[in-house]
């Protein structure tokens, strides 16, 4: 080999018709690595194998075939360019190393099916909220889910699936897209008390829960590994239908690739879940409110409850006026006590786990009510999770009773189960009762005899004020001198008004006053 090749900038390599190294540049040792004199060797025991091995089938037989290639070479951990030239004397292979370059298309490569996939996906999860906005039922937004992630060319195939009334086993609502071998493992390992799949997993965490690649985790039943291996599907991830602290139901979501579900993609499919869960809530509270007719049921309240404790320390009688959902896990509760000052009730309440805020609302010489903030999972808020209304709840001495409004289709059995199941509860009795019909017109009748003249007169001209808009059209003093009232007497007029539009809207219990 010439000087000029010796000292050129890429490798060279000089190998004899028969195969053997003649000569080699120090470059060229360099990429392929090797350590010891390759000179007299044959060309095989030098250079390194790739999958392809398109040098070596470049020049065996009796011609030699002159081209260029890239190929990946693993025992390296380099891609090479390779020039084979037939030469007099054999063949002259030239090289250089193309790794940098390579591996920053692949990363452009990634980065556009990244771009697109994350395009699809967004798309394919707009069109599922904007259908979960309009279900009606469980049943609706389980095939939603499932039609959509699995009509996509990203995702092999979903399922939707929610604990069975009675047990924790899970039952299948929905499945689209190709199941295959796969989503029959899976079916079948939901009955199998042995193994534990990641819906299971999902669903009593209430946490995504992603087996990526799926063949090598330990984690995923034998079987479930197997029928994926035969299917080409490599990843799953399991994703909770969560709202509040309750778990509605999971959906599974299996795919090719061996890390199909980025961090990005997970925490969108978390804002699903969470949405989904939503939107079941949202089903069942929407029947509640539109069924002619509802289901009451009655629970007995063990000592578990954090009011029945409360009223076993002060050996006094508590009523649940009612209450309105704080953040994710907590409810606060507005509480009659019978003959107790408040303060004690303050004090007894703040050694209570789970309760965190007491506030006087009102007080009389025999008790009062307090408003009370209840965090963690409780009764109280399962119910009102689950698509219930609390309508009345007594507490005495350590033990209680709830009534519990539910529209008359089959989450009763449901919702009954699960709050039994999993709270401190006993099942006492159903009882099934009509609604009254009311008009709109009958509605504002009804609110028109239950204002004074003084009242009606007091709203509507603030209404029309607009001192109820944000900015104000009109001030309080405005108002008042408009009507030739004072400010403090309009501002009494209209509490009273507005208290019993509030009244009439949010269906409480109204206390006696003698001046309404």
């Amino acid at each position: 080999m010439d000087d000029r090749l010796q000292n050129a900038p890429v490798g060279v390599l000089e190998v004899s018709p028969d195969g053997t190294v003649t000569d080699i540049n120090e470059v060229a040792q360099s990429l392929i690595g090797s350590t010891g004199s390759a000179v007299g060797a044959p060309l095989p025991e030098v250079f390194p194998r790739s999958v392809e091995d398109s040098l070596l089938i470049a020049i065996e037989g009796d011609s030699i075939t002159e081209t260029s290639f890239e190929e990946y070479y693993p025992d390296l951990d380099r891609w090479l360019d390779v020039s084979i030239v037939a030469t007099d004397e054999g063949v002259t292979v030239y090289l250089q190393d193309v790794t940098d370059r390579r591996r920053y298309e692949r990363s452009i490569e990634q980065l556009r099916i990244e771009r697109k996939r994350t395009a699809v996906i967004e798309n394919v999860f707009s069109e599922i909220l904007a259908e979960l906005v309009d279900a009606t039922s469980r049943e609706e937004i389980a095939e939603t889910i499932s039609r959509s992630l699995g009509s996509t060319d990203i995702y092999e195939f979903a399922w939707i699936g929610e604990r069975e009334i009675g047990s924790d086993d899970l039952v299948i609502h929905a499945v689209g897209g190709e199941p295959g071998e796969t989503f029959a493992a899976v079916r079948d390992a939901l009955d199998t008390d042995t193994t534990t799949t990641i819906e299971e997993r999902a669903i009593e965490s209430g946490r995504l829960q992603s087996a990526q690649p799926l063949a090598g985790n330990a984690h995923v039943p034998e079987s479930v590994r197997t029928a994926g291996f035969a299917d080409g599907v490599q990843s799953a991830l399991a994703i909770p239908l969560v709202y509040g602290s309750n778990v509605h139901g999971v959906v599974g979501v299996y795919a090719a690739g061996t890390e199909a579900f980025s961090d990005r993609e997970q925490t969108s499919f978390k804002t699903l879940g969470e949405v989904a869960g939503f939107a079941v809530t949202a089903a069942r509270n929407r029947n509640l409110l539109l069924s002619d007719t509802v289901a009451e049921l009655t629970f007995d309240v063990g000592e578990s409850s954090v009011l029945s404790r409360l009223s076993q320390s002060l050996d006094s009688t508590l009523v649940l006026e009612g209450l309105v959902p704080h953040g994710d896990d907590a409810l606060l509760c507005f509480v009659s006590v019978e003959d107790f000052d408040i303060q004690v009730v303050k004090d007894a309440a703040a050694e209570i786990e789970g309760i965190d805020d007491t506030r006087a609302i009102r007080e009389s010489v025999s008790g009062g009510t307090v408003g009370l903030t209840v965090q963690g999972s409780s009764p109280l808020l399962a119910v009102s999770s689950l698509g219930g209304t609390v309508r009345r709840a007594r507490f005495e001495s350590g033990s209680g009773q709830i009534v519990v409004e539910l529209p008359p289709d089959g989450d009763v059995r449901r919702i009954a189960d699960t709050v039994s199941r999993e709270f401190d509860l006993e099942f006492v009795a159903k009882e099934e009762r009509e609604r009254s019909v009311t008009t709109a017109r009958e509605y504002r009748e009804e609110l028109e005899d239950s204002l004074t003249e003084r009242q009606r007169t007091v709203l509507r001209t603030a209404y029309l004020a607009d001192y109820f808009e944000s900015p104000r059209g009109s001030t309080a003093e405005e108002v008042a001198a408009s009507l030739d009232i004072t400010g403090s007497t309009l501002l009494h007029h209209l509490r009273a008004g507005q208290r019993k539009l509030l009244d009439a809207y949010l269906d409480e219990h109204t206390r006696p006053s003698e001046n309404r």
